[in-house]
């Protein structure tokens, strides 16, 4: 396969046109995309497909999406990457190109890295003679929702509703740099608001009275001193805390918002009992010292992210495999929370793997992606693609036929 004509002439194309990608890969970090905020940078990037010759659509749910048909009837193969940041840049100085060639700023590895990838892989397709005599059509997606509450909506469009929905037989998700990781095991998580409400007054006159940012203080203090389930692996984080409104005001309300991720479902379910049990208990704490003034507390659930995990005989994971050995890539299997969870959740085969390169400081300010040795990331996705299109893709699930 990687001798082909067509074939042959994509791979030259990621070593001949690094600047290309890294410029591509700058122009679409400067632009913000936070989470329920992507359009501009969907629309940029899909600006960029047409500009290729593509016919590129932006649907429902925000995706930019571009459907490459080889063969009318045929299944596709999807190839993702989410469009959304957790931290965006106040102004395009914040994503600078260093001396050294290091892209630095919020969002350039997570996700700015696996963003260029599809443009560079797209933009490949168009270098040459392209790919012939494939079996399986190809469907390019900038997605948007991964990040935080967005609890993966791009993603389950895609899988669900989107008007390709029933005819993606396997995801191959781009999240971030490396070539190291397959995410093949795809990590459950739930996320809540916890929400303290009481009457509120004067921090002297009305002294004594319920206190709601008192109220999830206790809460939070006797949910992580909850052990965790022992057997599988488990995490809690609570992530913002937020309430009153000056200094000297009895606060009326507070809330936070908590993570709880594990390797087992059933452990998730215990952890949010244990949350649901201190959200009560402290709420009784603090009416008992309240004076006859009263508190109220509610969990509410803000995010599911399902679990679930790829067969070992998966034809994707087979392709990319050989696709490593041909290449010299040493990779191992692990676990984590990416698009991936939705198709896996539904019994379709998907897999994350990073874009090439090197990343590091993925959620903070101070975020950088190196882009040496970008081009083997390209190459394994590429190789990787062209496998699958060209019949190693996995079958559509039963129910979709």
């Amino acid at each position: 396969m990687a001798e082909a004509e067509g074939v042959r002439e994509c791979l030259q194309f990621f070593t001949r046109e690094k600047r290309w990608i890294n410029e591509r890969h700058l122009e679409l970090c400067r632009i913000p995309a936070l989470t329920f905020q992507e359009q501009e940078r969907a629309t940029f990037l899909a600006k960029l497909m047409a500009e290729m010759g593509y016919e590129a659509q932006i649907d429902r749910a925000g995706n930019a999406v571009v459907p490459i048909v080889y063969n009318r009837n045929a299944p596709f193969v999807a190839l993702t990457a989410h469009l959304d940041t957790v931290l965006a840049p106040r102004n395009a100085a914040e994503i600078e190109l260093r001396p050294n060639g290091v892209i630095a700023g919020p969002g350039v590895a997570d996700n700015g890295a696996g963003l260029a990838a599809l443009l560079a892989i797209a933009k490949a397709l168009k270098s040459g003679p392209g790919l012939t005599h494939c079996t399986h059509n190809l469907l390019l997606a900038a997605n948007v929702g991964e990040e935080g509450e967005g609890n993966l909506y791009g993603m389950r469009y895609l899988c669900q509703q989107g008007p390709y929905a029933r005819r993606i037989c396997g995801f191959l998700v781009l999240d971030g740099a490396s070539t190291d990781h397959i995410t093949t095991q795809a990590l459950g998580s739930r996320r809540f608001e916890v929400l303290i409400t009481g009457p509120g007054g004067h921090s002297w006159s009305d002294f004594g009275i319920v206190n709601a940012i008192h109220a999830l203080a206790r809460a939070i203090t006797i949910f992580c001193d909850t052990p965790l389930p022992a057997g599988s692996r488990s995490s809690i984080n609570i992530g913002t805390i937020e309430g009153g409104s000056s200094v000297n005001s009895i606060p009326g309300q507070a809330r936070a918002k908590v993570d709880i991720r594990s390797e087992s479902n059933a452990a998730i379910e215990q952890i949010v009992s244990g949350l649901e049990d201190a959200v009560r208990m402290a709420v009784e704490e603090e009416n008992r010292r309240g004076g006859g003034s009263v508190a109220t507390g509610k969990v509410r659930e803000i995010g599911s992210r399902p679990a679930g995990e790829l067969s070992a005989d998966s034809r994707l994971l087979a392709s990319l495999r050989a696709v490593d050995a041909h290449l010299g890539i040493r990779s191992h299997l692990d676990r984590a929370s990416t698009d991936a969870n939705v198709p896996l959740s539904l019994g379709r085969e998907a897999l994350t793997i990073g874009a090439g390169g090197q990343g590091g400081g993925a959620h903070t300010p101070s975020e950088w992606f190196n882009p040496e040795g970008r081009d083997l990331g390209l190459k394994r996705i590429f190789l990787s693609l062209s496998l699958l299109l060209h019949g190693a893709a996995p079958p559509l699930p039963q129910a979709l036929q």
